[in-house]
């Protein structure tokens, strides 16, 4: 059995027999009595917990409370007690905090801290985005905007690039690359997707972990033993975006907030949409592929995805497979997967300028959807010669509007058609009320949806963050 290593606020640290799926948090409280993170909600949701990761790609906010010990293997992590420099000089974040009355009871507070800090490092000036994972609700968001706001200027503190330089020294190679393979007690930890599909073949009941933003909650929620687990974190080979032609194939160990990024210039709807998928702490860990192999019906990724004809890839020990992607959800969290079979990778068309995808949710930011559409319609010499939408939160699965594509394939492409169409949604979606919204909200919105499509392409403004009253 290998050790777990890492760097914690600057200083080596090895342990040895831990449970795989002890959580990070738990263990810098009760082992390390490192206090100033908190536990609020233990589901990654209010960002009292935020600890900042360094590799060798660089740093970025995390949420301890579902953050297991394997995947921080090889890695630094900086706590808010290493947030001020070795000899107590506060960082600018916290100088600011300080002077700009952003803290009353104090519980959020590290965790914004930290959150800030991370920016700050990192150059970002969008704080809106930045500390939309943190919750508080006492001081008021007003102090602490401005707080990062007057820190923007501040040069970045030495010890803040320390831990990089740490894990690239040659003393502390054996901690930056680690040991592969068992890294816990009923833990594997494989290096490329070779090692794990010759794993999970031999282990088809195990569990795969890749940012464990879902499976984190059947730990901390349910208490669920989840042995044997796989941590896919060190799988590179699964998390490359590679440019084939006219396609762009995604790894399915792809970090949600990497893709967004990288969907900026080809598909920026779907980058926007994915702006608003939980927060940056839940994006910097979560995966396509995770969001795609839980089946959830009210993921925000595969709407998008089936609306822009996606391929799913598909790899059962050597054997690999690919599938339309609207084919792998069968009902509600059951998909297309056999016993030993993960999902690898998924190819999207690299252009598609008429794609637009709509979240509606109670809040904006880190939320979950009531419904979520994607409308992917092309128009020839103004008739409708190809349709593809998709929605979450409309039925059991992420699921294409068939009947409406049927409606507007080979008509004009007009107002008339836009309302001739509308019925069809109740052919197509019999959704369900629940905490989030009615059934007959949601059929209603997702008919408005449309009409929104087809005056969003003609340029109109159609978002809460342009229409003013």
């Amino acid at each position: 059995m290998s050790e777990i290593a890492f760097l914690l606020n600057g200083t080596p640290v090895r342990i040895v027999g831990v449970a795989p799926t002890r959580t990070l948090l738990d263990w810098l409280r009760e082992n390390r009595h490192l206090t100033g993170t908190k536990e609020g909600c233990n589901e990654g949701d209010c960002g009292a917990c935020t600890v900042m990761v360094t590799d060798a790609e660089g740093a970025r906010a995390l949420n301890a409370c579902i953050l297991m010990l394997p995947q921080i293997h090889g890695k630094a992590v900086r706590t808010v007690e290493g947030i001020a420099g070795p000899d107590g000089t506060l960082h600018p974040v916290q100088q600011a905090m300080v002077t700009h009355h952003g803290s009353q009871c104090g519980f959020c507070t590290p965790g914004f801290v930290v959150s800030m800090a991370v920016g700050h490092l990192n150059g970002r000036h969008d704080h809106d985005d930045v500390l939309a994972g943190n919750l508080c609700r006492c001081t008021g968001y007003a102090p602490i905007i401005r707080a990062a706001e007057a820190a923007e200027a501040a040069p970045v503190p030495d010890w803040m690039r320390a831990d990089q330089k740490a894990l690239a020294s040659f003393a502390l190679a054996e901690i930056s690359s680690g040991d592969r393979g068992q890294t816990a007690p009923g833990a594997f930890r494989p290096s490329n997707s070779d090692e794990l599909a010759d794993w999970y073949l031999q282990n088809p009941d195990a569990t795969l972990i890749a940012g464990a933003t879902d499976v984190g909650l059947w730990v901390t929620k349910q208490l669920r033993d989840l042995a044997p687990v796989a941590f896919l974190n060190g799988v590179s080979d699964l998390q490359q975006i590679e440019r084939r032609g006219d396609a762009i194939a995604i790894g399915a160990g792809v970090t949600v907030e990497t893709l967004r990024a990288a969907m900026v210039g080809s598909h920026p709807s779907f980058a926007e949409l994915l702006r608003r998928y939980a927060s940056v702490q839940v994006r910097n860990a979560a995966t396509i592929g995770g969001n795609i192999a839980n089946g959830s019906p009210i993921g925000d990724g595969p709407p998008a995805l089936i609306a822009l004809g996606a391929v799913l890839h598909l790899r059962r020990g050597d054997e690999m497979r690919a599938i339309p992607l609207e084919d792998f959800f069968l009902d509600y969290r059951k998909q297309d997967r056999r016993a030993g079979e993960f999902v690898a990778a998924v190819t999207i068309p690299a252009s598609a300028p008429d794609l637009r995808c709509y979240k509606l949710s109670k809040r904006f930011d880190q939320d979950i959807s009531a419904v979520c559409g994607c409308f992917n319609v092309t128009v020839t010499e103004g008739k409708v010669s190809a349709a593809r939408i998709a929605f979450g939160g409309m039925a059991g699965i992420p699921k294409r509007a068939a009947a409406v594509e049927a409606a507007l394939v080979g008509r004009a492409w007009n107002a008339t058609t836009i309302a001739a169409a509308l019925p069809a949604f109740a052919q197509d979606f019999t959704p369900m009320s629940d905490m989030r919204a009615s059934a007959a909200y949601r059929l209603e919105a997702a008919t408005n949806l449309l009409t929104r499509y087809f005056h969003d392409l003609t340029g109109a403004p159609v978002t809460v963050l342009e229409v003013e009253a």
